[in-house]
């Protein structure tokens, strides 16, 4: 029997060619990126517990959408070779209620009159137009955060005239910003984000965890693999036991606030106040102000060194980048029995395992967070080596 593959007629076409391995059958893809995460990831003694699989198609749960075409024809997607927007508002990667979302954003586009930003392809580049991207985040239930990408605020008026009937177009809207991006430049969003709506964060519910998302806050592109691997990092945990734990790249809380449990403290940093107060605001509906804290600092300064005092498991969530040396240091120094290490780069986890000396790992899981392409996080388990604990 053929395995499944997954059918785009944009990729067919050649209009995009973001799924590099769209046509590749998924289970030979799972069975790829299991086979170079331990060609880079081995250690005598490491068990690889079986990879967990990804719904092939509707499991994104954000949209990154270039605005195209005039005010009149918008595209939402992605800019072809020649500047022109090439149309991806069906694309079977989102979930459903942000395909469902986009025809009617798109109206907004043309009800508002909001001109898409013309990148130019030549000099002197133009700089016309306002509308640079739409960015549609959807929660577990359904419910959205919408944000307008846009040059300059003069737009701000017309979609704030509009609402009204987007809330009735779009009753699943909770969230809808004006994101300030005024620069000519490669960057998806601005430092000034103008909140339009009384709602500010959209929920996520996993676990019975409600996640607040700010406009700005990371999230997993994938709510049901995100899942799996908080249940799995709890599932882990449980059996260690720990009475300290420290997350060091914490977010809006995903990894601290499920690993919170009675005669547990739990203490996350992150570099972004808005995080932050996300994930404060999350753990105070949860009901764990005693057991949890959290604090606005860069998790590699050294200022907070101090922070690992204590701790019996660490979690690292790096970027792609990983820990680096220095912090991979102060992990070395600390008195930490365990770590649990979340990677979305099985190449620069390599190389911090190598600089974790004191360390090893035991166990192992890849999650397939980005099907058809081949990226996927992976969830190791570190244990100190006896004999290397620090004094």
């Amino acid at each position: 029997m053929a395995l499944a593959v997954l059918d785009c007629a944009h990729f067919t076409a050649g209009e995009c060619r973001s799924c590099t391995w769209l046509g590749q059958p998924y289970d030979d893809q799972l069975a790829a990126k299991l086979a170079a995460t331990r060609s880079l990831v081995d250690a005598p003694g490491l068990e690889w517990l079986p990879p967990v699989a990804s719904p092939m198609a509707g499991f994104r749960n954000k949209a990154k959408m270039v605005v195209g075409g005039t005010a009149a024809e918008p595209t939402l997607g992605i800019l072809g070779p020649d500047g022109a927007g090439v149309d991806l508002r069906d694309c079977a990667l989102h979930e459903p209620a942000i395909v469902a979302a986009l025809p009617v954003l798109a109206e907004l586009v043309r009800r508002a009159d909001l001109t898409p930003y013309d990148v130019g392809s030549g000099a002197p580049v133009s700089q016309r137009g306002e509308l640079k991207h739409l960015l549609v985040t959807a929660s577990p239930e359904g419910e959205l955060m919408v944000r307008l990408v846009v040059r300059s605020t003069a737009v701000e008026a017309r979609v704030r005239k509009h609402l009204g009937w987007l809330r009735d177009a779009l009753p699943a809207v909770r969230v809808v910003t004006l994101n300030v991006q005024p620069e000519h430049r490669a960057v998806l969003e601005g430092e000034r984000e103008i909140v339009l709506t009384e709602a500010d964060t959209l929920p996520m519910r996993l676990g019975g965890i409600s996640l607040h998302l700010r406009p700005r806050s990371f999230f997993q592109t994938n709510t049901t693999v995100a899942a799996a691997l908080y249940a799995e990092a709890v599932a882990w945990s449980a059996e260690l036991a720990p009475t300290r734990v420290v997350d060091l790249y914490c977010g809006v809380g995903g990894f601290a606030l499920h690993l919170a449990a009675p005669g547990r403290r739990v203490s996350g940093i992150e570099i972004s106040a808005d995080a932050i107060a996300s994930a404060e605001r999350s753990r105070d509906e949860a009901g764990l102000p005693g057991e949890v804290d959290f604090a606005v600092g860069d998790a590699t300064a050294p200022e907070h060194a101090g922070l690992l005092a204590g701790a019996d498991l660490v979690v690292v969530n790096p970027p792609r980048r990983g820990l680096g040396h220095e912090l991979a240091g102060r992990l070395e120094e600390s008195g930490a029995d365990h770590v649990l290490y979340s990677s979305c780069n099985p190449a620069t986890l390599a190389r911090d395992l190598a600089d974790l000396a004191s360390y090893r790992p035991v166990r192992g899981r890849l999650l397939d967070m980005f099907p058809q392409t081949p990226h996927a996080e992976v969830l190791v388990l570190l244990e100190r080596v006896p004999g290397q604990r620090s004094e």
